[in-house]
Parts: structure tokens; C-alpha cells; sequence
């Protein structure tokens, strides 16, 4: 088990192929029952026709999910890693009658101090256009700092001002996702790729590092206010849970995914750090 500065974690097991072939001819046993082979009725295909049925990386994957789950919870509890996602896995090495060789690969939220963040976002008043009551009478002809762009003045001090070094995988899991959306969004509207990027003047490379920046800082942000939320005790009530919950009734859908106990918590999270934002926009 090795671990990075920036919270990468890596995790090699050497499984013993005894095991990988045993769980393979399980699950290919497994899967017998419901496909059919020329030759045989559904269900009744001997292990050796099966396993050249099969293909080879759904057999793997799904031999694989029966090992991995296991090993990666006992890792966590040995080495006490506190993982951010789920692992991601390479397959080192894989011969038959050889101990085969998987890597995990995850990460762990980093250690990071706030600081003073007051500080800094009084800082950023001075020196900005914002007007706060110990510059003076304020001038009827200045114009009035709206409280959204209050709003980003204080998420630009908070990213300035406390450094967190965001693993890598993270980032890319981040950026990954932003990509697939594009893409969905750019297929619907009947353009390929190439044609959207021409159109904004972009190269896929720049806009990946766009993304990388974006989700670096959107991570950081995340990450903050969490930290702030805990530190300064903003509790969220039930009533505010269930009426962020009502606010999405129209797509029962949804809604009823966030009425599960894990859901819940997840609105909870979002309502404390969106209080911890609320609450220094309003220093300003």
C-alpha cells in the first residue's frame, strides 16, 4: 500500500490463481443458467463449453466483482484509508497458473487548514469595489454590489486563500463527468466534437485543462465550506431537508431517491455548506 502527498492511494493484491480460477468456474456455472450454446438446452452446458461461450472480459469483470469487494474493504480497515471514491482497478498481471496481480487505485480527502478565512475575505473588501461600513458614507451615484457577485468575491478569497492539494483521480473523475455531459448535450443538439470545439475556438486539449481548473477549484470550494460548516457548527434542521426535498416533487423520480437515509444526508451536506457560504457573504 503506497500513499501520495496529495491523498492517492495505491493498493496491489496478489491473488493466488487457485482462487481466480475456482470463482471464474462459479461464475461461469452461474451464468450457464441463463444463456444458451449450440448444442446444448439453456442451463445445461458443461464448464468447458461455457468457458469458451463466455466472452473472456465479461468473465473476467464479472469473476473479479466477486474477489475485489472483499479485499479493498479488508485494506481499508487494515491500513484505516478513508477512500473519497471508490476504486479504480488495473490489472498488473495475469497468467494462468501464476498469482495474478491487481492494482486499486483511490484517494483519500487531504488534511488542510482554513486559516484565517475572515481575514482574508475582509481583505479582498477592502481592496475590491465592495462597500462595507468602515469605508465611509457611501456615495448615491456608486453602484450597489449585488449579492451574487458579494457571492464570488468571497468564493474567489476562499480558493486564494486556502491551498488544498486535490489528489489527481479526483480531479479527473471531476473533469470526466463534466465531459460526458458535454458531449451528451453537444450529440443532441446533432453536432459531433470537432464541430463544437471549431465553434468556441477551443482544442480538445484546452478545454480538458479548462475542465481541470474548474473542477480543481469547484473540489477546493466543496472541500471549504464543509470544513467551515463543521468548524463554525451550522446545523440543518429536518423541516429544511424535507423542503429541499419538496422543492424537487415535480420529478417523482427524484424525489423519492431523496427520501432514502443516505440521500437525506447528502441534501444535508449541500444545505450546510450552502448556510457556511450564506453566512460570509453576509460579512460583506
Amino acid at each position: 500500500m503506497a500513499r501520495s502527498d496529495d491523498g492517492n492511494v495505491q493498493i496491489t493484491f496478489t491473488i493466488p490463481f487457485e482462487e481466480i480460477d475456482s470463482k471464474r468456474q462459479e461464475v461461469a456455472l452461474s451464468m450457464g443458467q441463463t444463456i444458451t450454446v449450440p448444442g446444448f438446452r439453456k442451463g445445461k452446458a458443461p464448464l468447458a463449453n461455457l468457458l469458451t461461450h463466455i466472452p473472456s472480459d465479461q468473465l473476467l469483470e464479472k469473476t473479479l466483482s466477486q474477489i475485489l469487494p472483499k479485499l479493498v474493504s479488508d485494506a481499508i480497515t487494515q491500513h484505516k484509508i478513508k477512500p473519497a471514491i471508490y476504486p479504480k482497478f488495473e490489472l498488473v498481471k495475469a497468467l494462468d497458473n501464476e498469482p495474478w496481480q491487481i492494482r486499486a487505485i483511490t484517494c483519500e480527502i487531504p488534511e488542510f487548514e482554513l486559516g484565517d478565512y475572515k481575514k482574508a475575505i475582509a481583505n479582498i473588501a477592502k481592496s475590491s469595489s465592495i462597500w462595507t461600513p468602515e469605508k465611509g458614507n457611501k456615495q448615491e451615484n456608486e453602484p450597489k454590489m449585488t449579492r451574487e457577485l458579494k457571492e464570488q468575491e468571497v468564493i474567489k478569497a476562499l480558493i486564494e486563500s486556502v491551498k488544498i492539494d486535490i489528489p489527481k483521480i479526483l480531479v479527473e473523475e471531476e473533469v470526466n463527468a463534466r465531459l460526458s455531459q458535454l458531449l451528451e448535450k453537444i450529440e443532441k443538439l446533432g453536432l459531433n466534437l470537432d464541430t463544437y470545439l471549431k465553434s468556441i475556438g477551443k482544442t480538445a486539449e484546452s478545454l480538458r485543462t479548462e475542465y481541470e481548473t474548474q473542477a480543481s477549484q469547484t473540489l477546493s470550494l466543496d472541500l471549504i465550506l464543509s470544513k467551515i460548516a463543521e468548524k463554525e457548527n451550522i446545523k440543518v434542521d429536518e423541516k429544511q431537508v424535507d423542503a429541499a426535498i419538496q422543492v424537487s416533487s415535480a420529478d417523482k423520480e427524484l424525489s423519492d431517491q431523496l427520501k432514502s437515509p443516505e440521500q437525506r444526508r447528502y441534501v444535508e451536506a449541500i444545505l450546510r455548506k450552502r448556510a457556511a457560504l450564506d453566512s460570509l457573504t453576509a460579512l460583506l
